[in-house]
């Protein structure tokens, strides 16, 4: 049986839509559909009989501790859904519990994504595995198309859905900035920035090697060549982006400063040395061959860009703003070596 890891931190308004997606009955919405028509976005009230999750039956504070799912909830046997809630201060997993007996809710007291994710394999207990971000919105058909995607003596090891990123109620400046970002290249081939990414058994074996990083999404991405990944056009994830630019620009210093901590990890295992200082966003890091696995937008990709649609100079305009601010943003945190400070946006999140 596929499983189904989400990490969740502080996720009570955004993980309902999710849940309530996959576990949709055969022929009912996927994530294919706009998830603001189930009209379920807001959180449930949590039951009140839930148990405390203060800690783990051992007592100890510090290990996972699993939440019973509330039984009155059926649906389709099609996944092994784990949601891991990392250092959450809301209801979270009163949300996931609510579910149903098809979710387990696996509690950690650290705000982790990694730790999450090492928590989620712990519990999960299929492959394919699929890795699902707490704010997309993903449908069971369309998770069923990943993992089939996956299954099979000639299967990729890695896969991913096509994205939809609904734009209504979008500043004007984002929806010019992915209106670039959504053509480049990298962007519509690579597995990161979608929320989800499905693994096989020996994926998850090369992937389980990385070290903790940020750029977690981008990592796995980059882990396996064209051969071995694929993006599955029959399934499709919603990923809601930011409102306003200064979210967009808190996303875009988060993952200008995640791609050096990247960049600089790669360089410390070509060398076999110890983890040096990451170069400055923007530039190559020191001796790094040309053909190192990268996802960063050069010049000559907007050239290309622009050479087939020139219309897109004010756009590309922006996309180039945005990514200078970015820069700008980031060098502070990496030049103090700090990837851990999650900046999130939290326009994406409303309702």
């Amino acid at each position: 049986m596929p499983s189904i890891v989400i990490p969740a931190h502080n996720e009570e308004r955004t993980l309902g839509r999710l849940l309530d997606s996959l576990l949709a009955e055969p022929g009912g919405p996927s994530g294919s559909s706009d998830p603001s028509a189930s009209g379920d976005s807001a959180a449930p009230a949590a039951p009140a009989d839930r148990p405390d999750r203060s800690g783990s039956a051992a007592g100890d504070p510090s290990a996972p501790s699993l939440v019973p799912a509330a039984p009155d909830r059926p649906s389709a046997d099609d996944f092994d859904i784990v949601v891991v809630c990392n250092g959450c201060t809301d209801d979270t997993a009163g949300v996931a519990a609510a579910r149903g007996p098809r979710v387990r809710v696996v509690e950690i007291p650290v705000p982790s994504k990694h730790a999450a994710l090492r928590a989620g394999d712990e519990h999960a207990r299929g492959f394919p595995r699929l890795y699902v971000d707490a704010d997309v919105v993903l449908g069971a058909a369309d998770a069923r198309a990943l993992a089939a995607a996956l299954d099979g003596p000639d299967a990729k090891l890695a896969a991913a859905p096509e994205r939809h990123l609904p734009m209504t109620g979008c500043g004007w400046r984002v929806r010019a900035y992915y209106r670039v970002w959504q053509r480049l290249p990298a962007v519509r081939e690579g597995l990161f920035g979608r929320g989800v990414i499905a693994m096989s058994g020996a994926g998850h074996a090369r992937i389980a090697a990385l070290p903790p990083l940020m750029a977690d999404d981008l990592a796995a991405s980059l882990a396996f060549g064209p051969e071995e990944r694929t993006v599955v056009g029959a399934a499709r994830v919603v990923v809601h982006p930011p409102r306003t630019w200064s979210d967009l620009i808190r996303r875009r210093v988060r993952a200008a400063t995640s791609t050096a901590q990247l960049e600089s990890e790669q360089e410390r295992a070509a060398r076999n040395e110890p983890a040096a200082d990451p170069a400055p966003a923007g530039e190559a890091a020191p001796g790094r061959p040309a053909d190192r696995p990268s996802a960063r937008t050069s010049m000559g990709d907007l050239r290309a860009l622009l050479r087939a649609e020139p219309r897109l100079l004010p756009s590309v305009l922006v996309f180039v703003a945005a990514a200078v601010s970015a820069r700008r943003g980031a060098k502070k945190a990496i030049r103090a070596g700090d990837f851990h400070t999650w900046l999130r946006d939290e326009s994406s999140r409303q309702g």
